[in-house]
């Protein structure tokens, strides 16, 4: 039994029934032709017949009237057209409407025939101008992309574009690539509305999709494992544009772009080439850590703006014969920016720069090796006397101005002071005890003006006066020094003096006009409880010289 004609149809393919189509599109456009050469035909043949008619009236013997002249029946002339002759026009309009419709009928439907038969042949093959992953597959079925795709496998390279026109490649035969049919094609043309296959013309499809692919993974973590782009050492980080000073002025310094690799995110990278059947991965573009920020982000240009409306202070710090500066150098230091690029003030490192300030100034407790006023080469141990910064009202001090913009000359805050910032800042004006040659020397204006034997503390009944650096505390006169309060309410001991001038708590110079004598070794057993005894006439001639805050170094 012969098969129908629709069966037979039927069982042709998608492509025979598009070539089949076009075709009938291809006949249908040859029949458009020859209805619109028969309606040029009549147009050409009316047209003629009118012209024959015009040709008629060049026989007639014509007859001018003048219109204007009295004898002239406007009537007689102007006649109305009759019904007839409208009803012969209307038809002759609508036949034209109606030849006019059946070729505009004619283009609609081959065009509509063509549209749907390229739209079947869109239901088995992918649009126009289709990649998928990367590859050019324009108007290919799942079967003839698939035997592509299986033709490359033996010849798989994956092609890593590296930094300096470097390259890496993973070989296919060494992690034992092999192509396996599967339905991610098929899939992808079933996805496509076939209807819709205009638009493929002009908008250009790039599929991504995972071809049928199989290797030996531990084969490629081994590759990936032996690459050079992954060596930590030959990695460069990316680093975000910033703002910096430049000439006083915060300015944008542009971002790096360098070769830091997060190796979990590259394995994925290599994964997806492989199965999506890639042949190169562009590291710079893919895989390398971009910086978050460029120079024309608009965070970084913000933080630019921020910073500059913090110029303008400038702190002279006076540590006479130096100076320390905080200005827009330091505040690049101190001027920071988060993660998220907001601008903030480090505070902890302009605590680092007080600090700073305090260990090169500060002499506070610091030992002292001099020649003495005796002649002989001594260490002064540290004590009480010398700079100390007091480091946090100077911090505060410190951001006040910062934060106030302010331009000022000052010293820092001090807890403790000295003479100058010379050595241990003792100056040229000063007080000795040498404790070896019981002697006390006063310095004036780096003359001696006072040489004096006194008697120090008595070291064999525990009262030894320490040595070290100190400075006076005061002074007064005719005072009476007491010792420890007793229970019944008298005292330790009670000595009346007419000069009393401490420098070490309770130790200090004055007068004793119970010693019968002074120096030498009398220390060693009718030594003082810790001070420096002094006659009458040294003691007054001290107290009129020294000052408080006057240095004073007790050495042995």
């Amino acid at each position: 039994m012969k098969e129908t004609s629709k069966n037979s149809k039927a069982k042709k393919s998608s492509k025979e029934i598009a070539d089949e189509t076009m075709q009938e599109f291809y006949e249908a456009m040859e029949k458009k032709d020859e209805e619109k050469e028969k309606v040029e035909e009549k147009i050409e043949e009316e047209s003629a017949t009118e012209q024959d008619s015009g040709d008629d009236l060049d026989d007639l013997d014509v007859h001018f009237v003048d219109i204007d002249s009295p004898s002239f029946d406007k009537q007689e002339v102007e006649e109305e057209p009759t019904e007839e002759k409208l009803a012969e026009k209307a038809a002759e309009k609508k036949k034209k409407r109606k030849r006019l419709g059946i070729v505009l009928g004619s283009i609609f439907g081959v065009l509509l025939v063509a549209y749907c038969g390229i739209s079947i042949f869109f239901m088995s093959h992918l649009f126009f101008n289709t990649k998928i992953n990367d590859i050019d597959f324009a108007m290919k079925n799942a079967e003839e992309v698939e035997t592509y795709m299986a033709g490359q496998v033996d010849d798989y390279q994956l092609t890593l574009m590296e930094a300096n026109n470097q390259t890496e490649v993973i070989d296919g035969q060494t992690i034992a690539l092999e192509y396996v049919k599967g339905n991610e094609v098929e899939q992808l043309i079933n996805d496509q509305n076939p209807f819709l296959w205009p638009v493929s013309l002009f908008k250009h499809p790039n599929l991504q999709a995972k071809i049928g692919v199989k290797y030996d993974e531990k084969a490629l973590t081994s590759a990936i494992d032996n690459l050079k782009c992954l060596v930590e050492e030959g990695q460069v980080p990316s680093e975000d544009a910033k703002p910096v000073v430049e000439n006083g002025t915060f300015v944008i310094k542009d971002e790096v772009y360098g070769t830091q690799i997060n190796k979990e995110d590259f394995v994925k990278k290599v994964e997806e080439a492989i199965n999506g059947f890639h042949k190169e991965i562009d590291m710079a573009k893919d895989v390398y850590l971009k910086p978050k920020f460029t120079k024309d982000s608009s965070e970084v240009i913000a933080a630019t703006k921020e910073m500059n409306s913090r110029l303008g202070v400038d702190v002279t710090y006076d540590f006479n014969p130096h100076q320390e500066k905080v200005d827009a150098e330091k505040l690049e230091q101190w001027l920071k920016t988060d993660e998220n690029m907001a601008v903030y003030l480090d505070e902890e490192a302009v605590r680092g720069f007080v600090n700073e300030l305090a260990a090169k100034y500060n002499t506070y407790g610091q030992p002292l090796t001099m020649v003495s006023s005796g002649g002989r080469e001594v260490t002064v141990p540290g004590g009480s006397f010398g700079w100390e910064i007091n480091i946090e009202e100077e911090l505060a001090t410190l951001l006040a101005n910062i934060a106030n913009k302010e331009v000022v000359t000052r010293e820092p805050v001090y807890s403790q002071r000295a003479v100058n910032h010379e050595g241990v800042g003792v100056g040229n004006t000063y007080a000795e005890v040498d404790l070896t040659a019981q002697k006390l020397y006063f310095v004036q204006d780096g003359q001696v003006v006072i040489n004096t034997e006194v008697t120090t503390g008595n070291p064999n009944k525990g009262w030894e006066t320490p040595p070290g650096l100190f400075f006076l505390n005061y002074k007064t006169t005719n005072t009476t020094l007491r010792g420890k309060k007793m229970p019944d309410g008298s005292y330790e001991y009670e000595s009346p003096v007419s000069f009393w001038m401490p420098f070490n708590g309770g130790i200090g110079f004055h007068d004793a006009p119970w010693q019968p004598r002074l120096g030498g070794d009398w220390y060693l057993t009718n030594g003082s409880r810790g001070c420096i005894n002094m006659n009458y006439d040294a003691a007054s001639q001290l107290y009129n010289l020294i000052q408080s805050g006057t240095p004073v170094l007790v050495y042995y």
